[in-house]
């Protein structure tokens, strides 16, 4: 389990690094609606490293499906922090401002702050997402098999 999320985590960080570096490169960087697509990103990683945990296992239990694709987000999510942060305190200090001023914040803390917004908006994606697909990917009880689970006669 362990080596599959660490890939596909690693594999998610380096495509977030990669879309963010893209961004910067046309100067985009600095629109944060445009973060939205690290939601695709995020998402087919977390597919993927819960299809490829599954496709070695006879059956599927929820809670190992889920641990593979929150850790996989999860992983990509800290893994992307520690840059941000490198880039922020050390390549471009002035970009956090410049994503903060448009929060209309009355305090200048905005180096932490964005980097705190970044980890809970990975943490919460990457929840989010694996309980979707993991309603897609359990399995089902209606069958007649799964029928000895219910309440009913």
């Amino acid at each position: 389990m362990f080596k599959t999320y660490s890939r596909y985590g690693v594999i998610m960080a380096i495509l977030l690094i990669a879309y963010f570096l893209l961004l910067k490169l046309f100067g985009l960087h600095e629109y944060p609606v445009l973060s939205a697509f690290n939601g695709v990103i995020y998402g087919g990683g977390i597919l993927l490293a819960i299809k490829k945990y599954r496709s070695g296992k006879s059956k599927l239990k929820y809670q190992k499906g889920f641990q593979v694709g929150f850790m996989s987000g999860a992983l990509a999510t800290l893994l992307f922090v520690v840059f941000m942060a490198i880039y922020i305190y050390q390549i471009d200090s002035e970009f956090a401002n410049t994503i903060v001023d448009g929060w209309s914040l009355d305090f200048d803390s905005g180096k932490l702050l964005l980097l705190i917004t970044v980890v809970f908006m990975g943490f919460s994606t990457s929840l989010v997402l694996t309980l979707a697909f993991m309603q897609l990917l359990k399995e089902s009880w209606n069958t007649p098999e799964g029928k000895r689970n219910t309440m009913s006669n």
